[in-house]
């Protein structure tokens, strides 16, 4: 490994470090009060440091989403990619794939899908990863819609549920891996005339 090589790990090792520091601190403080004195403390770097890699906190907070929704549809996209499932198991699962990734790390879950809600930000590099596994989800629920597989309702209805959904997986997953049934279940419960597989 060359200098600059050495150099742009050690950079990237940095910034994982301040953005699960901001994370902590987020979750301890919320996004209002979460200071950058505060996440250069829990990322073990001085301020001048933080400053360095990240303007503010806005764009600390930006950092943490673009990397989140990017590392989700890594990981959704080969389960997006399967070619022989239904709409309704492709859609299951994601759903299986999105509660792992939470159980893994729940406090960048939850700061993934509450942040937007509370800060508007400068970049918004993050979205184009959120808007294409929601119009995957949405293409499917319209799929599975069309042979039967979801109840004969808008789409948007569907995907509205998934908010609910969403959550139950979360607080299902926090002591143990959520399961194929758990999220028949879920989908049961929340859309009832769900055809099951």
């Amino acid at each position: 490994m060359n200098l600059s090589e050495r150099k742009l790990k050690e950079r990237k090792v940095r910034q994982e470090l301040i953005l699960s520091g901001a994370l902590d601190v987020f979750k301890s403080k919320g996004i209002e009060g979460s200071t950058m004195d505060e996440i250069a403390l829990a990322s073990g770097f001085g301020k001048a440091t933080l400053y360095y890699y990240f303007k503010s906190k806005e764009e600390v907070f930006s950092a943490i989403l673009s990397n989140g929704w990017k590392t989700l549809w890594d990981n959704l996209e080969p389960v997006i990619n399967e070619d022989n499932n239904s709409p309704r198991d492709t859609f299951i699962n994601i759903l299986l794939c999105i509660s792992d990734n939470v159980r893994l790390r729940p406090g960048l879950y939850e700061f993934l899908f509450n942040a937007p809600k509370k800060i508007n930000f400068d970049s918004e590099s993050w979205r184009s990863y959120q808007e294409r596994i929601y119009s995957v989800i949405s293409a499917l629920l319209e799929d599975g819609i069309k042979k039967g597989e979801f109840p004969k309702t808008k789409p948007q209805v569907l995907f509205k549920a998934l908010g609910g959904l969403f959550m139950g997986l979360v607080l299902m997953g926090k002591d143990k891996p959520v399961s194929k049934k758990d999220i028949e279940q879920l989908l049961n419960d929340l859309i009832p005339n769900a055809v099951s597989s």
